[in-house]
């Protein structure tokens, strides 16, 4: 183990973020540096359990108290090859996924858990430092040619195994850039979109092709790929977004999030002096607690507007973990973002019954009603509805699966009840040659499930093309959960 007694003598510690009235005037990311001093004493709080429940938590299996003794160690350069034996992309996760694995930690059961995410986010922030990171090109190639269609992580991760396994990939993107919502989903302060850059710059030298403008279905046909490429994997995620059709929806000003991040970050990439949808001095009102709801306010306070009030339909949750969500899964507690802390406001139980115009034609305001769950659903409270200003309004309530059905006719696949991919435990389809991996499979989830459903995909084309794979072998599908 790392260091027997840390964690009874070191407390859990994360860097801090920058001030709020410095880095709501840029984009850059949140977070100071953390020295290698202070990461190694986190790394030193981990038990080396006899039964490693963060293993559990993460769907990629991170080998968590390896890298957590190699870092305590000193020995960096190890830690990054033990980090990278289940994690293509340590770099995107130890940035955006919230962190099951820290649920999961044993020391959590009654301290505070180890800072796993953050140990594994500068265990590969110093790897790109220092050189480690380099293209791994297969010593042959097998004379197999691969589509991943999307360029979302598991498109992405599903494509490096291949290509270093030694078939001949190519990644089709309907954007114009490669990467998916890594690329135009998530704002640069919480991800800079140099960390992607550099990691499809290593992809491109171990000879991933990526071919953006490309929307297969359209420009490409199913048959097309079929006919020019051994095996297809459809990765194209699940970006069918969830709609409020209340009164009122018509009004100008009500914007899905998806159509409003993308161009701010278009801004970044120096495409767009400005984004058209640009809430300077305007009333902010979201539509949604998650994840997505936060990239949003923090788009929001970064284009300076006059305030922001996020809504929830759920009400607020417990500050602690609550007794029916046990460790160690993964409990829904109150949690503040750093767009949360800086500033807007946060309303739970409630739901919009009406949009409110101007005789313009342009939302000024919603009608709100607080609610209580009844059988489980929600009932309005009685006497509680109110109006909130709103110059514009963002939806963010998640998204209902993959817009998949021209590509499920043209490739021959049903749509599950779920409105997913329909595929076999192994990732393959009734189709032969034809792959899932992904949320386009498996609906909206973790950019972890992503990564992982790549790699395990890999390995089943790999499978399919050679007849046998050394690639990390799947776990069946229907063995993963749904929700984390």
């Amino acid at each position: 183990m790392a260091d027997p007694k840390g964690f009874l003598s070191t407390q859990r510690e994360l860097p801090t973020r920058r001030p709020v009235d410095v880095r709501i005037q840029d984009w850059r990311e949140v977070y100071d540096e953390f020295d290698a001093e202070r990461l190694e004493k986190q790394a030193g709080r981990c038990m080396d359990c006899g039964i490693p429940f963060c293993h559990n938590g993460c769907p990629l299996g991170n080998l968590i108290p390896e890298w957590n003794d190699l870092v305590w160690s000193h020995d960096w350069q190890d830690a990054i090859e033990r980090l990278h034996a289940t994690n293509n992309f340590p770099e995107f996760t130890g940035r955006l996924c919230p962190a099951p694995c820290e649920a999961a930690c044993v020391l959590g059961i009654n301290q505070d858990p180890v800072t796993i995410k953050q140990v594994e986010v500068s265990i590969i922030d110093r790897a790109w430092d220092e050189g480690w990171v380099t293209p791994q090109p297969p010593d042959r190639l097998t004379g197999r040619t691969v589509a991943v269609v999307g360029s979302g992580p598991a498109g992405l991760a599903a494509a490096q195994q291949l290509a270093r396994a030694g078939h001949t990939v190519a990644v089709f993107e309907r954007a114009d850039r490669i990467g998916g919502l890594l690329r135009y989903g998530i704002p640069e302060f919480k991800m800079e979109k140099r960390h992607l850059d550099r990691r499809l710059t290593q992809m491109e030298a171990e000879g991933v092709k990526f071919r953006p403008g490309v929307e297969v279905g359209i420009d490409l046909t199913g048959e097309d790929l079929r006919q020019r490429y051994d095996a297809v994997v459809l990765a194209v995620g699940a970006t069918i977004w969830r709609d409020l059709p209340v009164p009122g929806r018509e009004l100008s000003g009500i914007y899905q999030a998806m159509e409003y991040l993308p161009l701010a970050n278009r801004v970044q990439e120096g495409d767009l002096d400005a984004s058209p949808i640009d809430v300077s001095g305007k009333h902010v009102v979201i539509i949604g607690g998650g994840d997505t709801g936060a990239d949003c306010l923090g788009t929001a306070h970064r284009q300076g507007a006059a305030s922001i009030t996020q809504l929830e339909i759920m009400p607020t949750p417990p500050q602690a973990r609550p007794d029916s969500q046990p460790w160690p899964t993964y409990p829904m507690t109150y949690r503040v973002s750093s767009a949360h802390e800086e500033g807007g406001d946060r309303m739970f139980a409630v739901s919009t019954e009406e949009f409110l115009g101007d005789d313009a034609g342009n939302v000024r305001a919603l009608r709100l009603v607080e609610v209580e769950a009844h059988e489980g659903g929600f009932r309005p409270v009685p006497g509680s509805t109110r109006e909130i200003p709103a110059d514009y309004v963002f939806l963010a309530m998640g998204f209902t699966g993959p817009e998949a059905s021209g590509l499920s006719e043209q490739f021959g696949l049903p749509l599950t009840d779920r409105g997913n991919i329909a595929r076999n435990d192994d990732y393959t389809t009734d189709v032969p040659g034809v792959f899932v991996a992904g949320d386009a499979g498996r609906g909206q989830s973790l950019i972890v499930w992503a990564i992982a459903e790549g790699r395990a995909a890999a390995a089943s084309v790999d499978d399919f093309l050679m007849g046998s794979t050394n690639l990390p072998s799947p776990i069946p599908a229907s063995a993963r959960p749904l929700l984390v």
